[in-house]
């Protein structure tokens, strides 16, 4: 009996085991499905965004602050201004010069020339204030005034002048206030103050002025044209360039910087050996196209006894002509080139009607008689004069500040 009673019991503790082992399973079962169940059900959609063009509702906010939250309607914005990179802005828009006014030039005309100019003045001063002037006195007066590029006529005019006077006073002793009364008189007349020394630099007719620029190599050509746009510039002048030099390597980027630094637009060709009539010609049209006052045309330096150079500049002259006329054609000439330079201003005024003449070089030299032989020689004004290496260093042409400057 024991033996069964033992039997029945561990028969008892398999089957519940047995039991608590299915009820686990199913509990676990159960479990799990509900588990899946809540990983494969997809979230709720978001809800749809309001329109953008939709008006704003009531439903959008509370007063109080509750209710939902909603995002405003975006409003309609100008697109984003690129940002500029300071170095690129002023490389594109560098800050242009204004150039130093053509008035305030002429005091620094004065002061060099007193400066350089002794020949004619000092020189001249001693020699006739002295007293008792005999035949080697009065030669070495005229050597004095040949040496400053005055000229024969000039000088003999001047002489005889000055003799006379001497005589008219008898006092055999002349003061130095007296002679130099005499000098700037006399030397006024010769320089000739009733010359029209203007220059062409506002429109005409309704066209640009134009401006023909000539001269040979080595007078400072190219620079007078960049210095004169700056003194045209510091007169409210609308200027434009037109580097008609094609045959000096540079010449065109040189005129071009000259007027980018007062912002002067310079017509060119990029072509080397380019038809300079062809670059004056487009010059001037783009002057008419944008109502520009003045158009400056730079020539190549041409040699004065080479005769084709000389015709092409003809050419040059002609192919501007058909569309408009030429109101100024300036010749530059270096002061220190004495009776060549004269000799240049001839054959110059052959091949073109010379209006003007530019004087380069005339600071630090006694050579200032050249004003006097040159006008008389060619019949034209001096309209300028160069001072010296500055950006600013030419100034119009005045008769007196210019003898007052050399006879001090």
């Amino acid at each position: 009996m024991g033996a069964v009673f033992d039997q029945v019991w561990e028969i008892v503790a398999v089957c519940a085991i047995v039991a608590i082992v299915l009820v686990a399973g199913v509990v676990g079962l159960v479990r799990g499905r509900s588990s899946r169940q809540k990983e494969l059900t997809p979230p709720p959609p978001p809800p749809k965004p309001s329109s953008p063009t939709a008006p704003p509702t009531d439903l959008d906010s509370d007063a109080d602050g509750g209710g939902v939250d909603t995002l405003p309607a975006p409003t309609p914005t100008r697109p984003a201004e690129p940002e500029v990179d300071d170095d690129i802005l002023i490389e594109e828009l560098p800050t242009l010069e204004r150039p130093a006014s053509a008035r305030g030039r002429l005091a620094r005309l004065r002061a060099r020339l007193a400066r350089s100019n002794s020949a004619i003045g000092n020189a001249l001063l001693v020699l006739l204030s002295r007293g008792g002037l005999d035949e080697e006195a009065w030669e070495e007066v005229e050597d004095t005034l040949i040496r400053a590029d005055l000229g024969v006529d000039a000088t003999n005019e001047l002489v005889e002048r000055l003799r006379t006077k001497v005589k008219v006073d008898g006092s055999g002793a002349t003061s130095e206030a007296e002679v130099k009364a005499w000098l700037k008189a006399d030397l006024l007349d010769l320089v000739d103050p009733e010359m029209d020394r203007r220059i062409a630099s506002s429109r005409i007719d309704g066209r640009p002025a134009v401006i023909l620029v000539v001269g040979v190599n080595g007078t400072g050509k190219t620079t007078t044209v960049g210095k004169l746009a700056r003194v045209l510039v510091s007169e409210d002048r609308d200027v434009i360039l037109g580097a008609a030099d094609t045959f000096r390597a540079a010449a065109a980027d040189q005129l071009e910087t000259w007027g980018a630094r007062v912002g002067v637009p310079t017509i060119r060709s990029e072509k080397e050996g380019a038809d300079p009539a062809a670059v004056a010609f487009d010059a001037v049209k783009a002057a008419g196209e944008i109502e520009a006052d003045v158009v400056i045309i730079d020539t190549a330096g041409r040699l004065h006894n080479k005769v084709g150079l000389m015709d092409e500049l003809g050419k040059v002259k002609r192919v501007i002509e058909k569309q408009s006329p030429i109101d100024e054609v300036l010749l530059v000439l270096d002061a220190t080139t004495g009776q060549n330079g004269l000799r240049q201003a001839e054959v110059f005024s052959e091949a073109v009607k010379v209006t003007g003449i530019v004087l380069t070089k005339l600071d630090g030299t006694a050579k200032g008689g050249i004003v006097v032989a040159v006008q008389r020689q060619l019949g034209v004004p001096v309209k300028l004069v160069g001072l010296g290496e500055g950006p600013d260093d030419l100034a119009p042409f005045d008769a007196e500040a210019f003898v007052d400057a050399i006879v001090g």
